[in-house]
């Protein structure tokens, strides 16, 4: 065996070497993989729960004479029929009577108990279109017979009365009530009600 030149590695030196080049690039790749999956589930934390889904729902108008007939009142009722249950607290029912009447309203901070309900009140916003009279709501205005444990689900049904004196709707007029889920600006149901 000759000796090796003065400057050159020897065999063993060039092995160790390499196990350190080897132990380097594993230690990067596990630094990166660890700042990526760091970033990854800080996005994650950030992204909101999906908007929830109503696979069926229903509509309808009716209206009720009172005070002997000189009133008339205008009920509107959705019903939740099928797909996954929703917080009361989390929602708005936003009323669409520009094609009728030219005005929308929007229920918010539900339930919102008849009693309570206001033009000015923390309960409407837009156009204050609904009937917040005494004894013109059935329990609490956007949850109708919804139970008393928060949450509407298939089979239950919301409700909320128009008032006449702002949009007073006859046979023909079209509205259209959505149900928004707040938490996420989604959409959960829409229904568009034709007057008869």
């Amino acid at each position: 065996m000759s000796p090796t030149p003065s400057g050159s590695p020897t065999p063993d030196q060039r092995a160790v070497s390499s196990i350190v080049a080897v132990v380097l690039l594993l230690g990067l790749t596990v630094a990166i993989a660890g700042s990526v999956s760091a970033l990854a589930l800080g996005y994650a934390d950030e992204m909101t729960a999906p908007t929830p889904t109503v696979a069926h729902s229903s509509g309808e108008y009716e209206t009720y004479s009172t005070g002997g007939g000189r009133y008339t009142e205008q009920v509107v009722r959705v019903t939740h029929l099928g797909g996954e249950t929703l917080r009361v607290r989390d929602l708005e029912i936003v009323l669409d009577a520009s094609d009728a009447c030219g005005k929308t309203g929007r229920l918010v901070n539900l339930p919102a108990d008849g009693d309570d309900l206001r033009p000015t009140d923390e309960f409407v916003r837009g156009t204050d279109i609904f009937d917040n009279s005494y004894d013109a709501v059935e329990g609490p205005i956007g949850t109708g017979d919804v139970d008393d444990d928060g949450e509407w689900t298939a089979g239950e049904t919301a409700q909320f009365r128009v008032s006449t004196g702002e949009c007073s709707l006859d046979g023909g007029d079209s509205l259209v009530v959505r149900v928004v889920h707040a938490p996420t600006n989604g959409v959960v149901i829409e229904e568009r009600i034709r007057v008869s």
